[in-house]
């Protein structure tokens, strides 16, 4: 096993995974904020008190928040490479903006990149990411992608076939992770467990859900064959970030179903609006 594969499991508990993205400050923009999301220690503290396996963040926000802080030795770091605005309105591309070095400087434990497969500027994105998988590799950083489908060739981007086929590319390319959309029921997303191989399954967070509803997808994913696989619905980006809120009850919850083994992993995308 290649020592980028014993860091991605390291970032596990017994083979189970709860990461936190952080990453839609750039993506969003601040009206996905309120007061307390909007600060990077708040998110942070959540993320060291509820015992998340990792979080994700931008460069930035990495390398002003995390990095030579008391979170650098106690919150490992998932750097996402690339992003966009939404303030661009044509065909999809997230271009790469900090290179694998830079996140292995930083002490980055994985890097994320995103690919939006269907997208015109598709081939800029897939050679892009192949560059990455390979120096990462070679850094010994294992490799996320966030394989989603877009663009005006994409019908429908949680179609099973579609969803199935982003599956197969993140393994294609070398992928370690794969973040793919629910395809709409458990034996689909079954088939895309299927097609990704040996690659690690997670669920793309989405609008928001009551927490038990949010659990329940949480359950069905783990029960469609992803056990030991990092699976994530959800995300709860527009509900605040109270002490005791949601954010907080969904962490608890999907501890829950990963002792009791139904569940393998969580991935849960925050902040929160107002």
């Amino acid at each position: 096993m290649g020592n980028y594969k014993r860091k991605l499991e390291q970032l596990s508990t017994k083979g189970k995974y709860l990461f936190l993205a952080y990453d839609h400050g750039l993506e969003h923009g601040p009206a996905d904020f309120n007061e307390q999301s909007a600060d990077p220690n708040f998110i942070l503290d959540i993320v060291l008190q509820e015992k998340y396996s990792a979080v994700v963040l931008q460069g930035g926000i990495a390398e002003k928040y995390w990095k030579d802080s008391p979170y650098e030795s106690k919150v490992p770091l998932i750097l996402k490479l690339n992003g966009r605005t939404n303030l661009w309105k044509g065909e999809p591309f997230s271009p790469q903006l900090y290179s694998v070095e830079s996140a292995k400087n930083l002490g980055a434990q994985a890097v994320g990149y995103t690919v939006h497969l269907g997208s015109e500027f598709e081939y800029k994105m897939m050679r892009e990411f192949g560059r990455i998988v390979e120096e990462a590799h070679r850094l010994r950083l294992p490799v996320i992608g966030w394989m989603y489908p877009r663009g005006k060739s994409v019908e429908n981007d949680t179609a099973p076939d579609v969803v199935a086929y982003a599956a197969r590319v993140g393994l294609e390319m070398g992928a370690d992770m794969v973040k793919i959309k629910y395809p709409g029921s458990a034996g689909d997303f079954a088939a895309a467990v299927r097609a990704a191989g040996k690659v690690k399954v997670v669920l793309s967070g989405g609008s928001k859900l009551p927490t038990q509803d949010f659990l329940r997808i949480t359950e069905n994913v783990m029960r469609a064959g992803a056990a030991g696989r990092p699976l994530w619905p959800a995300a709860s980006r527009r509900r605040s970030l109270r002490s005791d809120g949601p954010g907080r009850a969904r962490a608890r919850g999907a501890k829950a179903y990963a002792s009791s083994g139904v569940c393998a992993g969580f991935y849960q995308d925050f902040p929160a609006s107002r």
